[in-house]
C-alpha cells in the first residue's frame, strides 16, 4: 500500500505541472489502479449478494428457446424455459389465496396461428415466515411451460415469430414484491408437409363394379 500512496503522490506531482501532451502512467502505477478496480468490484458484488432478505430485487430470466417445426395443420408444443434467482419464488398459475397475483403467459401470434392453451406445471406447496400457517403455490429454480400453437394448412411455411410477457409476482422470505413482465419472444419454422392422397374416382367405380360381381 505504501508504495501505491508513493505512486500516487508521484501522479499528483507530475499533474500539477503545466505539460503540452498527456503523460503516460507508469507500468506500477498502472498496475496498482487496476487492483484498485478490482477489489472494488468485488467488494460491491459481495455487498449484494450479502444483502438481507427483503432488500435484493428478485429477477426472472429467460432461457434461449430452440426453434422448433411444426406441420401446418397440425399442432405442436412449444417449452419455454424460465429461471428463478435463488432465494426467491413466484406464485404459481394457481395460488391458493385470491390477493395474491398468478403466472400468467400472453402472448400475440402470427396471422393464421393459432395459440392453444398455455400449459403451467402444478406449484410446490411450500410456507414461508410471512405465513406460516398458509401453505403456498410456487414455482422456484427452472419453470418449463408448454404452449400449443396450431398453424393453419393456408399458412405460408417459413419462420413464424411470437411475442408476449410472462407476468409474475415474486416473493423472498420476508416480503413480496410488485408484478412484473417479462418480454417472451420466440419463434416457430413451420413446414408444408406431405400432401394428402387423392383417391381416383375411376379406380373406386371399377372397384364398386367387381364388388358387386363377386357378390352376384
Amino acid at each position: 500500500m505504501s508504495l501505491f500512496k508513493q505512486d500516487l503522490n508521484r501522479a499528483v506531482t507530475i499533474s500539477s505541472y503545466p505539460c503540452r501532451r498527456a503523460m503516460r502512467l507508469s507500468p506500477k502505477l498502472a498496475a496498482n489502479l487496476l487492483a484498485l478496480s478490482c477489489w472494488l468490484v468485488l467488494t460491491c458484488l459481495a455487498v449484494a449478494q450479502d444483502l438481507p432478505p427483503g432488500k435484493r430485487l428478485p429477477s426472472v430470466t429467460m432461457s434461449p428457446p430452440r426453434t422448433i417445426t411444426v406441420t401446418r395443420g397440425k399442432p405442436g408444443t412449444v417449452d419455454l424455459h424460465f429461471r428463478i434467482d435463488g432465494g426467491f419464488h413466484i406464485n404459481s398459475n394457481t395460488p391458493t389465496t385470491e390477493f395474491l397475483i398468478p403466472t400468467t403467459l400472453k402472448l400475440t401470434a402470427p396471422t393464421d396461428i393459432v395459440v392453444g392453451k398455455v400449459i403451467y406445471p402444478p406449484g410446490e406447496q411450500m410456507s414461508f415466515p410471512f405465513a406460516p400457517d398458509e401453505k403456498l403455490s410456487v414455482y422456484t429454480g427452472v419453470l418449463v411451460l408448454g404452449v400449443l400453437v396450431r398453424p393453419l394448412v393456408t399458412v405460408v411455411p417459413g419462420k413464424y415469430a411470437f411475442h408476449g410477457q410472462l407476468k409474475y409476482q415474486a416473493c423472498d422470505k420476508a416480503a413480496c414484491y410488485p408484478p412484473r413482465q417479462l418480454p417472451v419472444d420466440f419463434l416457430i419454422d413451420v413446414a408444408k408437409g406431405s400432401a394428402a392422397r387423392k383417391r381416383n374416382p375411376g379406380q373406386s367405380h371399377r372397384r364398386c363394379r367387381f364388388l358387386r360381381t363377386i357378390q352376384s
